[in-house]
């Protein structure tokens, strides 16, 4: 263990309320977060503009805080320490003056420490899964050879592009989204047909959605290392030219064995998008910002699927027939493609950064030989690559509740997406005689749903907004949960509804469609609120739990077509949504228990960094510093008065 610091250092830690286990197991290690002492004069000089970026001090390996034994540390009791009680508490305004009297010095350290990490990861991993990466070191200066940006108003950001341009780059990766979506569903309505074609069953064609999902599953293995290596423009524009090829070779397939194979190949390169684009949002959009584009970005994620039924439909029992599908996918891709390709920068700050120092080092080879980028120095051996993409991810499975639970719910609304796909035609087709373009066109019902969910998702991305100047730039993650506390309810609703309307051939359509209305409401909202969760939860550890959620939810997505047939006519209609609306009701308490008990299962992590906790503390004890106070205050009035009654009265007065 390291030696102590010659200067005295106050420390808090924040960790798990359960006891420490026996000495013969091997510490875990928890949070401490250490500030050097400050003067009165220090505190007033440090005030909020030292809490930028710019004053974070130095990442390298050798300034991180040594581990420290469990026995040797204090905890706080985190309950009934929900931040949002520090808002909420006291009189009317005493919030506003605990912000007030809250003295950043405390606190600057390590959120400078983490602004800094969340630059310079920028949506990756930092290359060390250890707790000691989120904690502030010991306080030494930045490495002047390390090359940054220029200011925080540097241009060459990709955070301070115009808004426009912004908008811009947002609105390419959510089509490229939503093109992906749209290829991963067309072929649903095409299966009889295809089916006929090549002369197999329909279980065998379901395996057509089935194979595309399962592709997915090795994006985020393939795409995220190799976005971190070489940057978001280069794997975009190669992903997308080789998805196009092999939907190409779908709609020229001889064979099923032919279209089996080129729809894994081209799910394997369409998971670069689903990889990326919320690599590029997170690189071009502050947290305030940038909760709307990940609202338009889940709708996209819902839209997409939504419409290729609707378009597939109509195209293979036309006259154009089923190959047809596959070539209006094709023309949408060359599209998107060259879109990605002319309109796309790079956006990944540490490679952009370590564009720039290579180009000083070449404009300057002597003066300016010993300066680097970040990224230069990170473990790209194929132990270091693995450890990011593929160990890390479930090693967080294992560890943190919060990642499983939320895994396990988007995995289950994901999967209903796509069992939809296959239980809509048995209510509609089957049930009520509708033909595949009019069968088709009720999964508009989902798309207005999911539209309805992502104006939701807009208004509390706004409410979260208005959080982040009161909390430093870290409001709690658990203010993320809203809307997936009102959805939650609302699928049970809707499965209910959907199963049991449609389970009745007599009642007109629109009612079993205003049941799919609220699954698609609630799908959208879920799925933005548990995403947005995720992120603000584990921070500079988030691409680690997306990559995680990712692998799952394409495992569960491929799963459940291939056996929503089989149930829906085993059980019937009413009794297989019923099922489904247990699940969504087992899942509903979730968000519910992450709102409550979220701070503490945080405080336990290995990977949340939990800023806001330790902000919420410190709001506590200035808040409670400044009621001891006015007591006090209020205590020497009151014997100041009286005095002034006892006070004996002088000749003077005795004369008046």
């Amino acid at each position: 263990m390291a030696s102590p610091n010659p200067n005295k250092r106050f420390s808090v830690e924040l960790r798990g309320l359960g006891s420490s286990k026996a000495e013969s197991t091997p510490p875990r290690v928890m949070r401490q977060t250490t500030f050097p002492p400050t003067s009165a004069k220090m505190k007033r000089q440090s005030l909020a503009p030292s809490l930028a970026p710019s004053a974070a001090p130095s990442i390298s390996e050798s300034e991180y805080l040594p581990r420290i034994n469990r026995a040797s540390r204090f905890s706080i009791d985190v309950r009934g320490l929900y931040p949002s009680s520090v808002w909420r508490g006291g009189e009317p305004g005493s919030a506003r003056s605990s912000v007030t009297m809250l003295d950043p010095a405390e606190v600057e350290s390590e959120i400078a420490h983490v602004e800094r990490a969340l630059d310079t990861y920028a949506g990756s991993d930092p290359p060390m899964a250890t707790i000691e990466k989120t904690q502030p070191p010991p306080g030494e200066q930045v490495d002047p050879n390390i090359v940054t940006w220029d200011g925080p108003d540097d241009p060459a950001n990709p955070k301070n592009w115009s808004t426009g341009y912004r908008y811009f780059l947002s609105m390419v990766a959510c089509v490229t989204t939503l093109n992906v979506g749209f290829a991963s569903s067309a072929p649903t309505s095409a299966a009889p047909y295809i089916a006929a074609h090549f002369g197999v069953s329909l279980e065998i064609t379901d395996l057509v959605t089935s194979v595309f999902l399962i592709g997915f599953i090795a994006g985020p293995i393939i795409w995220g290392p190799g976005s971190e290596l070489m940057g978001r423009q280069i794997v975009f524009r190669v992903s997308m030219v080789i998805y196009t090829l092999f939907i190409l070779g779908q709609a020229l397939a001889p064979n099923i064995s032919t279209l089996l194979i080129t729809r894994f190949v081209s799910g394997v390169f369409a998971a670069a998008p689903l990889t990326n684009c919320t690599g590029v949002l997170v690189d071009i959009w502050d947290p305030a910002r940038r909760g709307h584009a990940v609202a338009i970005f889940a709708a996209c994620v819902f839209i997409g699927p939504v419409c290729g039924p609707i378009v597939g439909g109509f195209v293979a029992s036309s006259h154009l027939g089923w190959r047809w599908v596959f070539w209006i996918i094709a023309m949408m891709s060359s599209v998107v493609t060259v879109a990605v390709a002319i309109g796309m920068p790079e956006t990944y700050a540490p490679v952009l950064l370590q564009r720039k120092a290579r180009a000083l080092r070449a404009a300057d080879p002597v003066a300016n030989a010993e300066l680097y980028g970040e990224h230069e120095r990170q473990d790209w051996t194929p132990k270091g690559v693995l450890q990011r993409t593929l160990y890390r991810p479930f090693t967080m499975l294992r560890r943190e509740p919060i990642l499983v639970l939320t895994t396990v719910y988007l995995s289950f609304v994901y999967g209903l997406l796509y069992a939809l796909f296959q239980a809509v035609p048995i209510v509609f087709a089957e049930e009520r005689g509708f033909g595949d373009g009019q069968t088709g066109m009720t999964f508009i019902a989902i798309g207005v749903g999911a539209c309805v969910g992502a104006v939701g998702s807009f208004r509390f991305s706004v409410r979260y907004a208005g959080l982040i100047g009161k909390w430093h730039g870290f409001p709690p993650p658990e203010e993320r949960l809203m809307g997936a506390m009102i959805a939650g309810p609302a699928l049970v609703v809707g499965s209910f509804w959907f199963g049991w309307a449609g389970n009745n051939p007599h009642l007109h359509w629109i009612v079993p469609c205003i049941g799919l209305a609220w699954i698609g409401f609630s799908v959208s909202l879920i799925f933005v609120s548990l995403l947005a969760y995720l992120v603000d939860t584990y921070l500079m550890y988030s691409a680690s739990a997306l990559a995680a959620n990712v692998i799952f939810r394409s495992a569960v997505g491929a799963a459940f077509p291939l056996f929503t047939v089989q149930m829906f006519r085993a059980l019937g209609v009413g009794w297989a949504c019923t099922l489904v609306g247990l699940v969504a009701l087992l899942l509903t308490p979730c968000p519910f228990l992450f709102y409550k008990f979220g701070p503490r299962i945080r405080a336990g992590s290995t990977f949340a960094p939990c800023i806001d906790l330790m902000i919420a503390k410190k709001m506590a004890d200035a808040r409670q510093q400044a009621m001891v106070e006015a007591a006090i205050a209020a205590g020497k009035n009151k014997d100041a008065d009286a005095d002034s009654v006892m006070k004996p009265r002088s000749l003077n007065d005795e004369r008046v």
